[in-house]
């Protein structure tokens, strides 16, 4: 059985989550799905999961993307290491 990665938050993740979960208390239960999904298969190679290698953008500005419902969370992969560093809402609503 492989180990799982360790998952981190970054200040600015946790001031996002903590602005959010007051007006979405639905994220929480989605926090959760995200760290299990991102211990276990951060690299997604068995294409279970929708996440997404970002191109253009360096390390250290969150690399990946992973997408749950309207969710996008984004992070980094250092060694064996997870770091999350930003999640938001999509609202398509915005641009009608």
């Amino acid at each position: 059985m492989k180990q799982p990665f360790p998952v981190h938050n970054t200040p600015h993740y946790e001031r996002l989550v903590r602005k959010l979960l007051n007006t979405h208390p639905e994220l929480d239960p989605i926090q959760e799905r995200v760290r299990e999904i991102l211990s276990a298969d951060p690299y997604n190679r068995s294409r279970a999961h929708p996440i997404k290698k970002l191109k253009g953008v360096p390390q250290g500005e969150g690399q990946y993307r992973l997408r749950l419902g309207r969710w996008r969370f984004r992070y980094d992969i250092y060694g064996r290491e997870v770091w999350l560093f930003y999640c938001g809402l999509r609202r398509e609503e915005t641009y009608r």
